[in-house]
């Protein structure tokens, strides 16, 4: 899945963390554990540990700068910029009426980073923080993603984990994020239940995105994702289901999952693509994943 050629983004949507991010208010270790904490249970508990932001060593920070439609289908920091802008764009007139809408922070890092939710390391994997409302990843993840999960790779599956993310950030504004359980696991799990629902809306957006037009320029966002980009997409959401990333430690027990099977995270991604509504990405109201 391409930008148009004569696309163009302003940039300043992400911040590159540098280098030395490995210190936090708090302690390092405090931080971890909170940040644990949120990924595998929901909770958010940096106020209570104290791992907020504020007195830890200082990260040298830039912003990725304007790009264009060509820069950003050669440039994977490009990408993720370009790919927020329009994220924003379609996720502002979608969120239900009467949720206030502010979009999330973009954060590129390396080695780690100081979150509101704890401090993150590149082992972390992409993730979303409801406590500073950002989204935060290393890139060098889409490599892990190929080389140890045995995914296609591609620009698509890049742009299928900065969706799902932004996702989970819909999630918060709506209130879904406080509704659900997320401090357990298994297969029909409202902690499973969050991870499909931002895969839904995922595919909601790359649905809409080859006909939604920049406001800026007047040129759409993307161009129609082809058959192999969509399979790259899938392929992606195969590769993240909690059935595959078990079977590599040789044993697969769906009690334990907190994200999905690769077969519903494939079909939760095809219903926000085809059906392009919050209702069909309602995975709280099906019997049945």
């Amino acid at each position: 899945m391409t930008f148009s050629e004569g696309g163009r983004f302003e940039g300043g949507r992400v911040k590159r963390h540098g280098r030395g991010g490995t210190a936090v208010a708090g302690g390092g270790l405090v931080g971890i554990i909170a940040l644990a904490i949120f990924l595998f249970t929901g909770q958010d508990v940096s106020g209570i540990l104290g791992s907020g932001q504020g007195g830890g060593a200082s990260q040298p920070v830039e912003e990725v700068g304007e790009c264009t439609a060509e820069q950003a289908n050669a440039d994977p920091l490009c990408r993720y910029s370009a790919t927020l802008e329009s994220l924003d764009v379609y996720w502002a007139a979608t969120v239900p009426a009467g949720t206030a809408f502010a979009p999330p922070s973009g954060n590129e890092f390396t080695d780690g980073v100081a979150t509101g939710c704890g401090q993150a390391s590149a082992s972390t994997g992409p993730f979303y923080c409801p406590a500073d409302q950002g989204i935060y990843l290393d890139v060098a993840f889409f490599d892990l993603l190929q080389q140890q999960l045995g995914a296609q790779g591609g620009p698509l599956a890049e742009m299928y984990i900065y969706a799902h993310e932004y996702g989970h950030h819909v999630q918060h504004l709506t209130g879904v994020f406080d509704s659900a359980d997320r401090s357990g696991g298994g297969a029909e799990s409202d902690s499973v239940r969050v991870e499909l629902q931002a895969d839904c809306y995922a595919g909601m957006w790359v649905g809409d995105a080859a006909t939604r037009e920049d406001p800026e320029t007047g040129v759409t966002y993307l161009q129609p994702p082809t058959r192999e980009e969509l399979a790259q997409a899938l392929d992606a959401a195969a590769a993240v289901g909690d059935d595959h990333i078990q079977q590599q430690s040789g044993g697969v027990n769906p009690d334990t999952w907190t994200h999905g099977s690769s077969e519903q995270r494939q079909t939760w991604f095809t219903t926000g693509y085809e059906q392009g509504s919050l209702e069909a990405c309602d995975t709280f109201a099906t019997d049945s994943l």
